[in-house]
């Protein structure tokens, strides 16, 4: 027992050392040790050497069981785990085939979680395992889902592995209806990530011009797994392959081959091969994927029907590659290219999975309906709606229309038009959930449909509120994600008063059950934003009246000093004919009006009343202006200073001077830098007729 006890310390020493060739080797003298547990947490040799991912050494402990295969391979730790959950769980190809071929029952064992192998490569996105183990799995249906419910396609879309995603759907299609505990399908879990969505996702101006430009795959394809091509299969594949850098070149250079033959002006008299045309258009899409970072989208697939002729695929293509160039040349980087590129992928390939799950599912046939022969849905008690409307309320539509995922929402409405009456335990349609989640990307998807009439734009909830009440309650978050509560509150004026176009003008005035019009709960909901609005707005227009009233000072100052004097015998400044002196005086004279100006703006936002209709235009357009006035002030007085002092320099130390003029105009600059985002946001709040969410923050 004590030598037993010897060789295990032994054989953990040896792991923890990295000592790989002797672990092995007691592994294999040792027959004994091979099912003892040398860890706190009950992991076995083969534990330890798959969690350190030493494929090698794994491959060897394997092929040295024996007759003991089944018996090792079948030991769990402490959490139930065995070695192949946990090669699993690192996605460990090569060690996943191993111990799948050896002992293909594992494959639907489970943990103390009730996670099987295949379980768990869904659930951390490892689709290179998952298809290694759904290739040797025999009872798939009960490795595919989770003791709770949970199957792997719920858990490879909580993870947003979209392209793992894909192929669960196209190798287990049943369970796109499935339901885990909680009655959730993959859709509902899907409508839950609303970033995953374009319609959601909150880029800035320039990086939304990048998103544009750069072109991803728009369709995922179905992968197969090659048993074969792995070191321990003795059929596995061998031969010389090209470095990346060299297939780089190779592939570059067929690229050029095929723009010459493509644009040339005699392409149309030569003769060339179809399938040595296509090989290089093969070429062309490689290339820009190594180059890019990302495939193109301009075919569909290379040799089938194509979106646009190859000549025109080609110049999408050098389009592409010429506008990452210029990109990179402008300063902007490779890497905040790759994360936009990344996110447009993201985004693709969830809108995929969407379509493939809508299209595949079955959620609003309503079977709980009692439908007759014909289809048509016979009266029902009120216990009966009741329990539909609490089915409805687990709808993915109204799910969507909360999370302000659009592209969900309309696809759901072409599949299933009478999705657009589900209602949840509230009595909230989708245009209510909209509304009050302030998502207006769904409310005015709704207005341009027109479905059903103003019909659903009429729905009341259980409190007889309307979209109106709904538009007119601020809760205590931040729908608008603005900085700044006087935009805020603009934004929440400007929402409230476009819904109400939208509603019929016997809304106006109706109570809901607690016998308060619309524009009572506006008023009682938004004191605390009035008052934080009259803060915010005090508080900058005091900081930028000090900074408009110093300018002021200085401009007057300097607006009454010549530079240089005046001559004796008629009075005129000595420098009039220089154009530095005509540029110090226009300057000061701007300086001087805009810093005034300035001033009185953010003097007339301090003794504003700050009442509620104040907040809709008037004083953010006097901020607005004031900022302006600011910045033109700053501007000017910095160009007046520069242009005065150029006098006083002589000749041989006016270059020098420059970078002492740009380290003096740093700290005002640097005022209007910081002041900048705001200003943005000023035009950004006061153009908009529909409130937008900002890109500066994120709900999701």
């Amino acid at each position: 027992m004590e030598a037993t006890k010897s060789k295990v310390n032994d054989l953990f020493e040896r792991a923890m050392r990295r000592q790989w060739d002797e672990f092995v080797e007691a592994y294999v003298t040792n027959p004994d040790i091979r099912e003892a547990r040398i860890t706190n947490s009950g992991d076995t040799a083969l534990h330890i050497a798959v969690s350190y991912g030493e494929i090698d050494v794994v491959l060897k402990l394997v092929e040295r069981l024996g007759k003991d295969a089944t018996n090792v391979l079948e030991i769990e730790n402490d959490k139930g785990n065995t070695a192949l959950h946990r090669a699993a769980t690192l996605g460990i190809v090569d060690i996943c085939h191993c111990i799948a071929s050896k002992h293909p029952k594992l494959i639907a064992s489970r943990n103390k979680e009730g996670e099987t192998p295949l379980f768990l490569a869904a659930h951390h996105g490892k689709e290179e395992a998952f298809l290694c183990l759904d290739f040797f799995g025999q009872e798939k249906h009960k490795s595919c889902r989770k003791s709770n419910g949970d199957t792997i396609l719920h858990a490879a879309i909580s993870g947003e592995y979209f392209s793992l995603a894909f192929q669960i759907i196209r190798y287990y299609p049943d369970l796109v209806n499935s339901v885990d505990a909680e009655g959730q399908t993959p859709l509902h879990i899907l409508a839950r990530k609303p970033n995953a969505f374009h319609s959601s996702s909150r880029l800035r101006p320039f990086d939304r011009i990048i998103y544009h430009c750069m072109f991803v795959d728009d369709k995922l394809e179905k992968e197969e797994y090659d048993s074969t091509a792995h070191p321990n299969n003795p059929g596995s594949k061998t031969g010389l392959e090209f470095l990346q850098n060299y297939e780089t070149c190779m592939t570059f250079f067929r690229y050029i081959k095929c723009w010459i033959q493509v644009f040339s002006e005699r392409a149309a008299h030569l003769k060339v091969n179809k399938s040595f045309c296509l090989y290089n258009l093969k070429g062309v899409v490689t290339c820009m994927s190594l180059i890019t970072g990302a495939s193109s989208s301009a075919t569909k697939k290379i040799g089938e029907k194509e979106l646009y002729p190859p000549n025109c695929t080609t110049f999408l293509l050098f389009l592409q590659l010429t506008i990452k160039a210029l990109l990179i040349i402008l300063g902007i980087g490779t890497l905040r290219i790759n994360k936009i590129i990344e996110k447009k992928e993201r985004h693709t390939s969830a809108n995929q999975i969407m379509n493939e799950l809508v299209d595949c599912a079955s959620t609003y046939m309503y079977k709980d309906s009692e439908c007759n022969s014909k289809g048509t849905v016979q009266k029902i008690g009120q216990w009966r709606r009741k329990k539909l409307r609490n089915h409805a309320e687990k709808r993915p539509l109204l799910i969507a229309a909360k999370m302000g995922v659009v592209e969900m929402v309309e696809k759901i409405l072409d599949k299933f038009p009478v999705a657009v009456q589900d209602v949840n335990s509230e009595n909230k349609n989708i245009v209510l959930l909209a509304v009050e989640n302030r998502q207006t990307g769904i409310y005015q998807l709704l207005m341009n449909r027109q479905i059903l009439g103003d019909s659903v734009f009429r729905q009341l909830d259980d409190q007889g509120n309307s979209a109106l009440h709904l538009a007119a309650t601020f809760g205590e978050y931040r729908p608008w994600l603005i900085p700044g509560a006087a935009l805020q509150m603009q934004w929440e004026i400007k929402w409230y008063r476009f819904v109400k176009k939208s509603m019929p003008l016997h809304f106006f005035v109706r109570c809901n059950v607690k016998d308060k019009t619309p524009k009572e709960i506006f008023t009682n909901t938004h004191k605390e934003l009035i008052k934080e609005g009259r803060e915010w707005l005090t508080k900058t227009s005091e900081s930028c009246s000090v900074v408009a009233a110093l300018i002021a000072t200085v401009a007057y100052a300097t607006s009454a000093t010549i530079p240089g004097g005046v001559r004796q015998e008629n009075g005129k400044p000595f420098y009039e004919d220089k154009i530095q002196f005509k540029i110090f005086a226009i300057s000061s004279l701007v300086a001087l009006c805009f810093s005034v100006t300035a001033l009185v703006f953010f003097l007339a936002i301090l003794t504003s009343r700050y009442e509620e209709d104040d907040f809709a235009m008037d004083l953010p357009k006097k901020l607005l202006l004031g900022l302006t006035s600011l910045f033109t002030s700053i501007a000017s007085i910095l160009i007046s200073f520069c242009s005065a002092h150029f006098f006083i320099l002589k000749d041989e130390l006016r270059t020098a001077a420059y970078p002492i003029y740009a380290v003096t105009c740093l700290p005002m600059t640097f005022f209007a830098i910081v002041q900048l985002p705001l200003y943005f946001d000023l035009i950004w709040a006061i153009f908009k007729k529909v409130p937008q969410r900002s890109y500066k923050k994120t709900s999701h």
